[in-house]
């Protein structure tokens, strides 16, 4: 089998220049009128910062600029798109953050989850007995865990990073303060919250100025977050898992301020004191696989992201995709994905609370009992039961599949590399675009609606659910931030994305396109994507619902849906010379933005 990264990184080594320049970062805290330039590559040296955010990634160029490291410029870049993409990230969220240490060329992660306040059981989303409607959950302080968030930068500082809170908060702090320009994605994401967004007084004061939804072109400012961030400065994250910030929350989740006209019962929350006071960002191990000569370092549960995507990556390696059609490769994808979601429905959860086979699931001996389920020319039927990763039995198809709970397809994604060669993959998330939609009055945040990634009860009580609520316990994630090293632990690429479950199959399709399939980043990152969850149809975007590769999978027996848009990826790739190469989105989501510290033409 042939192994193209090598040739990969060669050609790429040559051809970054002529595909792209990067753009230099515009300073931060003015705002200058116009949209930000979104650049979705840039290759040079001195670092990289890929988000979806031009002020974001600016901001995490300045810190890089100014002597800080990987670690610094993330938590810099997440705290600014807490500014501009507050639909997706912020203080009151949570998140996984993977960090690449060239010291000693090992990898160490953060588990950033929300947690579940210690009252909560199996029953949290019931009622009479029965579940609660899930929109009626999500727009409630039912649905909202203790934030991670505030923990995961504290932590990510005191280990790895080189500047205070307070330093790296400050770039975010003036953008909040002097406004960033509307763009339609901000407004889009807006009118599609405006109804539940006006049910919370607060939430509407904030995000429909004036009653009315803000124009595109606009200057968008947040003075309570600016307030926030610089009382975050001077007391540090203990003003929220300790102080008044946290008496806000706590407030706020057990008694959503709703607007008595709008007829909305918000469900109160039950958080206290002591959840806040009980919380910690887990230092934990990365999952590690082994792919085609490399090293796949991800999340490992409470997130099945890592053992997910490892999975998958292990059914994959009997096959050469480099060498596979368009179809074929595709074929193997979509299937690969359909097992690996099999098995996340029954044995993923809160490690701390379920017994997790996490080493079992990514042996490449339980890979091989499942990767002969599939077949050239036929298709597998969903939903598909798991199988054993403690006892792997070859191509064992009995038993009852696991249920697939639903994900918000919302969440962002942000890379960064530093001179040093230390690299971070970080996804932080609210959930669902707009969180619960409850702003904590005063504070310019709105609070996460995470704990509905539990599943409300369970579908089969044959079959054990290791995701049902529990006291403290944390909701499965599909957050897959991923960093791949080569045989001597130097970094080849770092990728990760948004977009709930697809999450998965994003970055497992942004690896395969890059790794196997001789695509340039960038390109990797723009292909049309698919998305099979173990479900009877496979989601594409309209690039493949629109091709003839979808009618030569249906005459496989594949089964199809259009999804407008799945994911949308960040990545930064160390390119053989010693540059940077950073990578976004060229279109979804309005595009992302890709800077490095000092370019290269």
């Amino acid at each position: 089998m042939r192994h193209p990264v090598a040739r990969k990184l060669t050609v790429l080594a040559v051809s970054a220049a002529v595909v792209s320049v990067g753009a230099a970062a515009p300073p931060t805290g003015q705002h200058s009128g116009a949209e930000p330039v979104k650049t979705p590559v840039a290759t040079g040296y001195g670092g990289a910062v890929a988000s979806v955010d031009a002020d974001a990634t600016a901001v995490g160029i300045e810190v890089l600029r100014k002597g800080g490291n990987a670690v610094d410029a993330a938590v810099a870049t997440a705290a600014a798109l807490g500014v501009t993409e507050p639909y997706s990230a912020g203080v009151g969220g949570g998140g996984y953050f993977v960090y690449y240490d060239a010291k000693s060329r090992t990898v160490r992660t953060i588990d950033g989850r929300e947690t579940a306040p210690l009252t909560a059981d199996a029953g949290l989303f019931t009622e009479d007995g029965a579940a609660i409607p899930f929109a009626d959950a999500v727009s409630s302080g039912l649905a909202v865990g203790t934030p991670g968030t505030p923990a995961t930068w504290q932590t990510a500082l005191d280990k790895w990073g080189s500047r205070s809170l307070g330093t790296v908060l400050a770039p975010a702090e003036r953008l909040a303060q002097h406004g960033f320009t509307v763009d339609e994605t901000f407004r889009s994401q807006t009118a599609a919250n405006e109804t539940r967004f006006r049910y919370f007084p607060d939430t509407a004061e904030l995000f429909l100025p004036g009653g009315e939804l803000p124009a595109v072109g606009a200057t968008f400012k947040n003075p309570d977050l600016a307030r926030t961030y610089r009382e975050l400065a001077r007391k540090g994250v203990g003003a929220i898992y300790h102080g008044d910030l946290g008496e806000d929350i706590l407030a706020t989740v057990n008694k959503p301020p709703v607007d008595p006209d709008s007829g909305w019962h918000a469900r109160p929350g039950d958080l206290t004191k002591r959840d806040l006071a009980a919380y910690r960002a887990k230092l934990q191990p990365p999952t590690k696989t082994s792919y085609r000569g490399l090293d796949v370092y991800s999340i490992a549960p409470s997130s099945s992201g890592g053992t997910t995507v490892g999975e998958a990556l292990n059914i994959l390696e009997r096959t050469d995709l480099s060498k596979a059609s368009k179809a074929e490769y595709l074929h193997r994808f979509i299937e690969a994905s359909r097992i690996a979601f099999a098995d996340r429905g029954r044995w993923v959860g809160d490690p701390a609370v379920e017994d997790v086979p996490t080493k079992e699931l990514l042996s490449q001996r339980y890979a091989d009992s499942r990767e002969c389920l599939i077949s050239d020319d036929a298709v597998l039927t969903s939903p598909l039961a798991p199988g054993d990763p403690r006892d792997p039995a070859a191509c064992a198809t009995g038993g009852t599949a696991a249920p697939t709970t639903y994900e918000g397809e919302n969440t962002t994604h942000l890379t960064t590399a530093d001179k040093w060669g230390n690299v971070v993959a970080y996804t932080l998330t609210i959930e669902q675009t707009g969180g619960s939609g409850i702003t904590v009055p005063g504070r310019g945040f709105l609070l996460n609606n995470e704990l509905t990634d539990f599943s409300f009860t369970a579908a089969d009580p044959a079959v054990p659910d290791p995701n049902l609520p529990g006291p403290g316990k944390r909701p499965r994630s599909s957050i897959a931030p991923t960093i791949v090293l080569d045989r001597h632990d130097r970094p080849v690429v770092a990728v990760g994305s948004p977009g709930g479950a697809t999450i998965i199959t994003t970055v497992l399709q942004t690896l395969t396109g890059f790794l196997d399939r001789d695509l340039p980043l960038v390109d990797a990152i723009a292909a049309p994507r698919a998305s099979q969850r173990n479900a009877a149809q496979t989601e594409l975007e309209p690039g493949l619902y629109d091709s003839a590769l979808r009618a030569e999978l249906e005459g496989l027996g594949h089964s199809f849906k259009v999804n407008a848009e799945i994911g949308a990826a960040t990545g930064v790739q160390r390119l053989p010379d010693g540059r940077w190469l950073a990578a976004a989105e060229k279109e979804r989501r309005g595009g992302g933005a890709a800077m490095v510290v000092r370019p290269t033409g």
